[in-house]
């Protein structure tokens, strides 16, 4: 159902695309509203001579994805396109936070008969420091300045210690073509993060690379049990009844340093005696005076999105040790890893623009994957329902009209809180028929009882439960419906980690 929102009193309107008979949450719609009065503060900033350059700053365009729901300033699935400036609430802090999707040579049945031992050994590898990713000074300096490209070309100070050893250089070069900006965006510094890069030629540990992080970050196990476009699916490696592996996260802390930094770059800027931004929502413009804000703006978001997008791959080695320990040696291969908070440039009729995505996955037809393995078919479009539920891929149809863009989950439909409080019967019911895997194993001897610590890890699960999530099929109809992607596939869970 495609809803269409009025932009204040202007002629602008907001698309909202939206499972049938469903209304727009109104939390989410008045945090929308709160955050289109960033037109008002554009308007007081135009009078400021030489804030901004060239034409009059502008929203452009705003969409709204089918699992659009209220976040924090800024509602998740906000698509917004711009012209002359960018907003850096509008990807969040969790910056490049992302999905990336393998195929796998494994069977059902070899995992779900190797269950308990794979729950030990994942819980060790996720949650009780079995990680071992060494790295100098100059590979965290390397990933954070040119992202995967620049772990490639300094891999070999690691001497294949730990979770390296997975770590093939001819592999790797050839994945960067399966990955939104090849992993590697380059950037002039890396402002505040010195002490997290540590000594240049030392190799040392970290506790942040190959973390999956909280909320609705996950990895999960899936099967594929339905194909819907054969000759995609074939050119995919996509088989009925094969094993996949999905996952979900971002910068992390390092997303989080970047999203502050960002935040004081725009208070730094704004001009002094100029009444605040009442919803604190702040630009950063285009424009010769302020060129350093600028730049600076630019490195810290693209520091962050590299750690994210090696963060995914890491990621990828631990699951891939866990099977290789308990099942033996695996294929995994790379089908696509992308952003779904992050700031695109895109250049349209010989002008600049900057879509902005919190929530909101790329989903380009085949004109806009010219020349990448992906020309014939679309972008792969990487949609997981909530935990326990199918999760979906589709190809990207490039539809302008929604920015080339689709949703990254199924959305809220109950807050947390809310969540937590949800039918005791339907949470009895959810933990019978699925398996996940957090940093509590429940059925230790030594917790039984320990009231305390088994409330908290049955509130973190609840939380994420499915009926605190929007219907996946529904979500996936709408894009049917709009031509936004196309289904190609649809997967269930054999198992989920989650922190």
């Amino acid at each position: 159902m495609l809803h269409i929102l009025k932009w204040k009193d202007r002629k602008n309107e907001i698309l909202c695309y939206l499972p049938a008979d469903a209304v727009p949450d109104k939390n989410a719609v008045a945090e929308l509203h709160q955050m289109i009065a960033l037109e008002e503060t554009l308007e007081r900033l135009t009078g400021v001579s030489g804030y901004f350059q060239g034409d009059e700053p502008q929203i452009k365009k705003m969409v709204l994805t089918p699992d659009f729901h209220k976040g924090a300033g800024i509602p998740i699935g906000t698509v917004m396109m711009t012209k002359g400036f960018v907003v850096p609430q509008a990807m969040g802090n969790d910056i490049n936070c992302g999905m990336r999707f393998y195929t796998t040579d494994l069977s059902e049945e070899s995992i779900r008969q190797k269950l308990p031992e794979l729950a030990k050994k994942l819980r060790h590898i996720f949650f009780e420091g079995g990680r071992q990713i060494p790295m100098t000074g100059r590979q965290r300096e390397a990933l954070f300045r040119y992202g995967l490209e620049g772990l490639l070309e300094t891999y070999h100070d690691s001497g294949m210690r730990g979770l390296w050893r997975y770590y093939q250089p001819e592999v790797q070069e050839k994945w960067l073509s399966r990955t939104v900006f090849r992993g590697s965006i380059q950037t002039a510094a890396t402002e505040g993060l010195e002490d997290f890069i540590g000594s240049y030629g030392q190799l040392t540990y970290d506790d942040q690379i190959g973390t999956i992080g909280g909320g609705n970050h996950f990895l999960e196990v899936q099967r594929i049990v339905e194909i819907y476009d054969g000759q995609t699916a074939n050119a995919w490696n996509l088989k009925k009844g094969a094993v996949a592996v999905m996952l979900h996260t971002g910068s992390l802390t390092i997303g989080h340093h970047s999203g502050l930094l960002n935040r004081k770059i725009c208070q730094e800027i704004y001009p002094v005696g100029l009444m605040q931004p009442e919803n604190k929502i702040y630009p950063i413009p285009e424009a010769y005076e302020k060129q350093n804000a600028w730049n600076r703006f630019w490195s810290a978001s693209g520091n962050a999105a590299n750690f994210g997008f090696a963060n995914r791959l890491f990621l990828g080695f631990m699951i891939q040790e866990v099977f290789t320990q308990v099942l033996g040696a695996c294929d995994l291969a790379l089908l696509y890893d992308a952003p779904h908070n992050y700031i695109w440039k895109q250049q349209i009729d010989g002008e600049d623009y900057y879509i902005h995505r919190k929530g909101a996955c790329c989903a380009r037809g085949c004109e806009e994957m010219a020349g990448t393995a992906f020309a014939y078919y679309g972008e792969p479009v990487m949609i997981p329902g909530s935990m326990g539920s199918s999760s979906y891929l589709l190809r990207g149809l490039g539809k302008r009209d929604a920015l080339c863009s689709a949703s990254h989950g199924a959305g809220r439909q109950k807050s947390r809180g809310d969540a937590i409080k949800g039918n005791d019967e339907a949470f009895r019911q959810f933990m019978k028929n699925f398996h996940v895997i957090t940093p509590i194993d429940p059925n230790r001897i030594d917790l039984k009882g320990r009231a305390d610590i088994l409330k908290k890890w049955e509130e973190s699960v609840r939380a994420e439960a499915p009926y605190a999530y929007k219907d996946i099929h529904e979500v996936i109809a709408v894009h049917t419906a709009h031509n936004l992607a196309a289904p190609v596939a649809r997967m269930e869970p054999i198992f989920t980690v989650k922190s």
